[in-house]
């Protein structure tokens, strides 16, 4: 597993640093017009017992490019879920011609189409009709109209597919969700980092900021409008908070030492950080936001970092070398209670809560090989969800039902999707430059 290379004014806090943060600077790519493409989602892997839903392509007198066209982008949405086998009927004749008898002969349960009419003035209306045919006869399942512009078509696309997901699988879809990442590149012989934020399929991404020193550690608000960041630019590590609709930014940690891993509570009002300010090593320290007062709440000579937050707010796991190597503890902020929650494997990181808070996912490290793995809190149970040896940074879906990593098992890194069972994988490759910590955003308001 490849770790981050500091430059030689680094080495000293790279130590310290690296152990746990588990960032990887990838093999430099040169810059090109594509560097912002967008990523590609393929399906590695699927479910068995996937849902037979059937799309016809949606009635319209005009034909859209297809990142906005939004039949495509529903059909890719349920497609690469894993949940679904999606049948696109090559046209509306055909699917005028399909009655109940013929979707139930092809093995399909429901039936997806819709209608787009053009209002004038860069308007549309979308109409929508879900149909379940599973039972030999017709049942609305869902009816909806929409009206956009079209730099939207692609929204209400996944919109779309939320909706059809969370009424076909009673789980709430993450179709319009986003990912934060940084993305490596080369530009005149020099390494370029760039914060990334893009739609959860890849598209649309942007630069929040971009420096030729490394940055790291993207964190989500709960609110979805913010993001904490550790930036190197200044040298050594400051932690920085950025408004994603304006770019707004402020320094809120510039201690001596290291400066890292933010984590933000549940109500948005305190980063939990790793921070050296008073000790050779980075201990877990709360800031109040607002007035940056400072609370320390784990203790001793071992190295912790990479806090996070229960749902509740009331405690929160840390990598911790405290038993001999790097596992995963909780502590209870109320009575200080400290326990350690991973045994399995000789290198447990970057954990993080499921969001029902059931389970946790982990970095696990078994026999050189690093992966992301799920463990139940109630049993103790470690499942490795993903098999490559060479993933890292894992992420929890806002729905908890799939994981976000970065993997590295050929030449260049890879956005890598599995859900929490190991049965879906799904990769997201760039086409120039190399992935580091993403991070999935919780549900963004409409």
């Amino acid at each position: 597993m490849n770790e981050l290379c500091l430059e030689k004014s680094y080495h000293t806090l790279k130590k310290f640093i690296l152990i746990f943060i588990n960032v990887l600077l990838l093999s430099s790519l040169l810059l090109s017009h594509n560097a912002w493409a967008a990523l590609n989602l393929e399906l590695t892997q699927g479910v068995a017992n996937q849902l037979p839903i059937a799309i016809v392509p949606f009635a319209s007198e005009v034909r859209f490019a297809p990142e906005n066209d939004v039949t495509q982008v529903i059909q890719s949405d349920l497609s690469h879920s894993g949940q679904f086998k999606v049948t696109l009927a090559k046209n509306l004749a055909q699917a005028d011609k399909a009655g109940v008898v013929y979707w139930r002969a092809h093995h399909v349960d429901d039936v997806l189409s819709g209608k787009i009419t053009v209002l004038g003035q860069e308007q549309y209306r979308v109409h929508i009709n879900l149909i379940q045919v599973a039972q030999g006869r017709q049942q609305i399942l869902l009816q909806r109209e929409f009206t956009v512009k079209y730099l939207q078509l692609r929204a209400l696309g996944h919109h779309i597919s939320d909706l059809i997901y969370e009424k076909l699988t009673g789980v709430k879809g993450i179709f319009s969700t986003r990912i934060a990442y940084v993305l490596v590149t080369r530009e005149n012989n020099h390494r370029v980092y760039s914060l990334q934020v893009a739609d959860m399929d890849g598209y649309n991404a942007k630069p929040l900021l971009t420096s030729t020193q490394p940055i790291m550690s993207p964190a989500w608000s709960h609110d979805g409008k913010r993001i904490a960041y550790v930036s190197f630019e200044k040298i050594m590590p400051r932690i920085y908070i950025q408004t994603i609709a304006n770019g707004q930014r402020q320094c809120v940690s510039d201690y001596p030492g290291i400066n890292g891993a933010p984590a933000w509570s549940p109500d948005d009002r305190t980063l939990a950080l790793a921070l050296s300010k008073n000790s050779v090593t980075p201990k877990i320290y709360l800031m109040n936001i607002a007035s940056k007062d400072l609370r320390q709440v784990s203790f001793g000579f071992s190295i912790d970092t990479e806090p996070t937050w229960s749902a509740d707010g009331r405690s929160l796991l840390f990598t911790s070398d405290r038993g001999g190597g790097p596992q995963i503890y909780q502590i209870n902020l109320r009575n200080k209670r400290l326990q350690r929650i991973t045994f399995d494997g000789s290198y447990n990181a970057r954990a993080s809560f499921s969001p029902d808070g059931k389970m946790i996912v982990v970095l696990n490290r078994e026999q050189g090989m690093y992966n992301i793995a799920v463990q139940d809190l109630d049993d103790g149970t470690l499942l490795n969800i993903t098999h490559s040896g060479f993933d890292a940074s894992p992420s929890f879906a806002p729905n908890g039902q799939m994981v976000l990593f970065e993997s590295k098992p050929g030449e260049h890194g890879l956005l890598g999707m599995a859900s929490i069972d190991g049965r879906i994988n799904c990769r997201l490759p760039t086409p120039v430059g190399d992935v580091q910590d993403p991070v999935w955003s919780p549900f963004l308001s409409s």
